[in-house]
């Protein structure tokens, strides 16, 4: 078994679905008391929020180059970041490291084309959703179309990101406020919603909505194993 680097804490909530996700889905491929291996670097998110707002996406760059190159040196066979927005950043990553690095686009793009869909819907931060780093390789490299909300659909799910779930808050109020916008995506042409930040899959589970909902975290975490036990 290959062992899997993970950049975490952005926020703490997703990196601890990361962990359970890549121990569960070891244990379902390999059996027994089958565990993961993996090494965890988490960063501290405050001074993440803030270079983000500030647009100080080269300095990111440098903190990301910085923790993967902590886990290659550690002994990382891969690097995950367990996070989406942050993946603006990836190329610093990417070339800061000579072991590979998965891009959680690249493993959701697959997912979503496997299941035949032709056109969904993104929700994450509005880095996420405005900025084409997500979205460019989902509509180029695996041919599916997507759109994204109404800008102040957009606003709402930004900063119900922001104010509550990077700090554990998950309210009815905000899951009922994600499931209208939701229904006004569905009525606009989407078959299924990329719930693209990690967080979002713990404030509305697909048992809340119609569509299918791809949880990001969980796909990511899964082709992770899957790399690492060769599978």
């Amino acid at each position: 078994m290959k062992t899997i680097g993970l950049i975490g804490g952005m926020s703490w909530q997703s990196s601890k679905s990361y962990y359970e996700f890549t121990n569960q889905r070891v244990n379902e491929l390999a059996g027994g008391s089958h565990s993961a291996k993996s090494i965890m670097l988490s960063v501290n998110f405050k001074e993440i929020e803030a270079l983000t707002f500030q647009g100080k996406w080269d300095e990111i760059g440098l903190m990301m180059a910085d923790a993967a190159k902590q886990l290659e040196k550690a002994g990382a066979d891969i690097v995950l970041l367990c996070t989406n927005t942050i993946h603006l950043v990836s190329n610093a990553i990417e070339t800061a490291v000579q072991i590979p690095f998965l891009h959680i686009a690249d493993a959701t793009g697959k997912v979503i084309q496997a299941k035949k869909l032709k056109k969904v819907a993104l929700l994450g931060t509005r880095f996420t959703m405005e900025k084409d780093f997500y979205t460019k390789i989902i509509e180029e490299n695996y041919g599916i179309e997507v759109i994204i909300p109404i800008k102040e659909d957009r606003k709402a799910i930004h900063d119900i990101i922001y104010n509550e779930l990077v700090k554990g808050q998950f309210t009815d109020t905000s899951r009922e406020k994600c499931v209208e916008i939701i229904k006004r995506l569905e009525a606009v042409g989407a078959k299924g919603i990329i719930m693209g930040c990690t967080e979002l899959p713990l404030l509305v589970p697909e048992t809340n909505v119609s569509l299918p909902t791809f949880d990001t975290a969980k796909i990511h975490a899964d082709q992770a194993v899957e790399w690492a036990l060769n599978v």
